[in-house]
């Protein structure tokens, strides 16, 4: 049997012979320009194909929400979106939390559950793989490996990672500030490490004064968080050669966009440092991207799954700085569209800014998941349905959704039969997963770590070692260091180097909503 179904696809236009209700329903997704085909309307039960539910291309960079209880198709919803994206040129990003969307790259397989789909919906399916790219935090797993500078990372965010209070946080965030001043580059967690010994000693005291607002004990509780952070494994996650966030917006030979996938099973039992990851490579797009306002198509569609992880014990200026980037970042032609369960996982100043939805099932079998329910239905327009028996009714692959139109108004509510992705739903063989990832163009630039002369090596120099290094891999780095605090108060140097390195470096960094920090380029 042939992959390609042989159904006609059907326009946008509603047709003449559905129910008022559902042909006002349809009405609203009647759209002229290119859109995100999503599938078929669902009304009274009934599957109506000649009722199709589409996204305008030209609002996807207005942000989005995909929920739903575990297990109702989430995941799916995500690789559809991404491929009609690929299929018109948008480049997508996604997080792949449990390393089932490895299978973007290759043609789907037909079976009977796709030809039924493809049926009631009446659209065609064609096995189809998708150009993409794969990456992973530190190249812990299979992918290209993804790391920052602790510099390029900020203080908002590593405070996240780290757990700190608020006190801590803005401590945290005089020390970078100190740092840049410096002209200390904080490239791995050992430099940060090396700048808190130093303020934290008896040498480092009137540095630490001149600061103000940073106690001694406050910069020793870091020292200890650094240490314990470490200890973890996090410190591969830091270095050089810091990743480039512009390598998402690329396209594949062909005009379609590439399909970035951030491979994450390797550090899933890590939830909080992922996540902080994920705001990091967004908040470092906001930072570099131009403006361009609204475009008649996005330049990037950023999925954040998991979504709760990043608000988790986030502090004020963590969501605050959340709430910004998303707000402005849509107008350099980027969407973001978060994962998670319920709407209530995404705080009500963000939420308010995501104009297309597509929530999926939800389960009503506890107080607290009834209260859930009642709060997600009032977060939709007014409707037609009765949203809480349709949202605990809905099935695999099926959605209740709304989006902005053309006009960027809110579309009416639309139960939804979803299309299948064309791509193969799972992962693929870690083999060939490999493969692709040596293959890469890019595997060559990221591949190899590197370890050069930073705020470690400054200072922790004798007067007669301050010449400058060559660079070289951390397999080459000496395994056996005395105590970092005995390093950097022995060498005897401090006070002179960061007097005199002089303030040009700090001059060129400049920090963003989240602290982040980019040299000019």
């Amino acid at each position: 049997m042939s992959d390609r179904e042989t159904t006609p696809r059907t326009t946008a236009g509603p047709a003449p012979d559905l129910p008022s209700a559902a042909r006002e329903i349809a009405a609203g997704y009647a759209f002229t320009g290119p859109a995100v085909d999503l599938g078929a309307l669902i009304w009274d039960g009934v599957c109506l194909p000649d009722a199709r539910v589409r996204v305008p291309l030209s609002v996807l960079n207005r942000h989005g929400l995909v929920a739903g209880a575990t297990g109702t198709g989430k995941t799916k919803t995500l690789q559809l979106i991404a491929e009609q994206l690929s299929a018109q040129g948008v480049p997508v990003f996604l997080a792949d939390i449990k390393g089932d969307l490895s299978g973007i790259c290759a043609p789907g397989a037909i079976n009977d559950k796709v030809r039924s789909r493809a049926a009631e919906i009446r659209r065609p399916w064609t096995a189809t793989g998708f150009p993409a790219e794969f990456y992973a935090l530190g190249g812990l797993g299979h992918g290209i490996p993804v790391r920052a500078t602790v510099t390029g990372f900020g203080p908002v965010l590593l405070s996240k990672a780290l757990q700190l209070n608020r006190t801590q946080e803005q401590s945290l965030g005089l020390v970078f500030h100190y740092a840049d001043t410096k002209g200390l580059e904080l490239v791995d967690l050992k430099d940060l490490r090396a700048v808190v010994a130093f303020l934290a000693s008896d040498e480092g005291k009137e540095e630490l004064r001149n600061l103000g607002g940073l106690s001694r004990a406050t910069a020793g509780v870091i020292l200890r968080s650094l240490t314990a952070f470490e200890a973890e494994g996090a410190g591969a996650f830091f270095g050089e050669p810091e990743f480039d966030t512009s390598e998402f917006l690329r396209t594949a030979g062909d005009g379609r966009g590439t399909v970035s996938v951030l491979e994450l099973p390797a550090v899933q039992d890590r939830p909080r440092l992922f996540s902080t990851f994920l705001m990091w490579l967004l908040a470092d797009l906001f930072h570099d991207l131009p403006e361009i306002g609204d475009a008649g198509r996005p330049e990037l569609v950023f999925f954040l799954d998991e979504a709760h992880l990043l608000f988790d014990g986030a502090s004020k200026a963590f969501l605050d700085a959340v709430t910004q980037t998303v707000r402005l970042i849509r107008s350099k032609g980027v969407g973001v569209f978060f994962v998670t369960q319920t709407p209530k996982d995404v705080p009500a100043d963000v939420l308010a800014q995501l104009g297309n939805r597509v929530q999926h099932a939800l389960r009503a079998f506890t107080p607290d998941d009834q209260k859930a329910l009642k709060a997600t239905v009032k977060t939709f327009p007014d409707s037609a349905y009765d949203l809480e028996e349709l949202l605990t009714g809905l099935g695999t692959g099926e959605a209740v959704v709304t989006v902005l139109d053309e006009r960027g108004a809110p579309t009416p509510v639309a139960a939804t039969r979803l299309c299948a992705p064309e791509s193969l739903m799972g992962p693929v063989d870690p083999a060939v997963l490999d493969r692709a990832v040596t293959a890469s163009p890019l595997h060559g630039r990221y591949a190899q770590p590197v370890d050069r002369e930073s705020a470690y090596e400054k200072l922790t120099a004798a007067p007669e070692d301050r010449q400058p290094r060559e660079k070289h891999t951390r397999a080459d780095a000496p395994q056996d260091e005395p105590s970092l605090v005995e390093q950097v108060v022995g060498s005897g140097v401090f006070k002179s180097l960061a007097r005199s390195v002089g303030t040009q470096l700090g001059r060129e960094i400049t920090r963003s909503l989240f602290g982040t920090a980019r040299r000019r380029r």
